[in-house]
């Protein structure tokens, strides 16, 4: 997993918390074991909760929710994936001046 895959999923995880696991997987585009894999290693790192949101015997039905060190970390990812884009964006530019 590298942080390009954290920060998609934290930012799926704010903006559709009650979405399935096959949800999540099926709009990221990962497999059900990539994700799941994904979210444990961001809840043993502490940025994610899950939950389980009814008492459901077949504990189907969770949710997730970022935590403080969660949002933390995906606006810090954020600004990355920002700067790296205007990065990019630079030098493109730079590119199509010299080529003119």
């Amino acid at each position: 997993m590298d942080n390009n895959d954290h920060f998609e999923v934290l930012r799926k995880i704010q903006n559709k918390p009650n979405s399935s696991q096959r949800e999540l997987a099926e709009e990221l585009g990962f497999s059900l074991g990539k994700l799941n894999y994904c979210l444990k290693a961001l809840q043993k790192k502490g940025l994610v909760k899950i939950e389980n949101f009814k008492k459901n015997p077949k504990k189907l039905n969770y949710f997730y929710v970022l935590t403080p060190a969660g949002i933390a970390q995906k606006t810090k990812l954020t600004i990355n994936f920002m700067k790296r884009k205007m990065k990019e964006y630079d030098e493109l530019k730079k590119e199509l001046n010299k080529k003119d």
